[in-house]
């Protein structure tokens, strides 16, 4: 496990090869079928999950039955950590988009590890303070820019952050590698539904992006950033 390449801006793919073999050591293996809840907002259990394979959703839900889209997490990535170390309940579920190979980690044996290993802590904090500039740059876009702006800042972020190359196509075009609904779109982005929908086919009219069944392809990736105003 030890040997496998991880996407170098999750946890996994941060870590030294002593500290990734040693924490591989510890845990135990699960795999969680397609819309399985992980880990569920209320819980007071204090364990970590390791994403080794699959993509999940953060969804925090509000006390009158809102449910809010805050995150997307893969392979490589760390989960359930606020909980751990904060020994309260959970903030928020974690939720299989499709199926996920997991290592589940309690908070003592993640505590030693950690004890161990200062370079894994510093990538802790570091994954840490990068969610939060993510949590507080979507507040900002909130008061700073119109619902479909705020719309293609999400998309554009998703797109650097999980886009890959389409084959014979031009430099210019990126395959989300994520499975993601409008609704869901919508929900990072602070806007309602139907105007996720209305920017979303306003992006295709316009041949920025190119809509398939489960699947976007971001088709003139510079154009959407220009509207996203994420680069001059």
């Amino acid at each position: 496990m030890s040997g496998i390449e991880w996407p170098g801006p999750t946890f996994l793919g941060r870590l030294g090869q002593d500290s990734l073999k040693d924490l591989m050591d510890i845990g135990v293996l699960f795999h969680y079928p397609q819309h399985r809840a992980l880990l569920r907002q209320g819980d007071n259990s204090r364990h970590v999950l390791l994403i080794l394979d699959g993509i999940v959703k953060v969804v925090t839900t509000s006390e009158n039955g809102y449910d809010m889209l805050t995150a997307i997490r893969v392979r490589g990535d760390l989960v359930g950590e606020m909980a751990a170390f904060e020994d309260r309940p959970r903030s928020s579920s974690v939720i299989a988009i499709r199926p996920v190979t997991a290592h589940l980690i309690q908070w003592p044996q993640l505590d030693a590890f950690l004890s161990r290993h200062p370079d894994a802590r510093r990538e802790i904090l570091r994954m840490q303070s990068t969610r939060l500039r993510w949590a507080n740059q979507r507040r900002l876009d909130f008061g700073a820019y119109e619902a479909p702006t705020r719309f293609a800042r999400v998309l554009g972020e998703l797109t650097q952050t999980y886009g890959h190359p389409v084959d014979g196509a031009s430099g210019k075009s990126r395959k989300l590698g994520v499975t993601i609904t409008q609704a869901e779109l919508a929900s990072l982005a602070g806007i309602a539904l139907p105007t996720a929908q209305k920017t979303l086919a306003e992006l295709s009219r316009r041949g920025v992006v190119e809509r398939g069944r489960r699947t976007l392809v971001i088709k003139d990736v510079p154009q959407l950033m220009r509207i996203a105003k994420l680069v001059d």
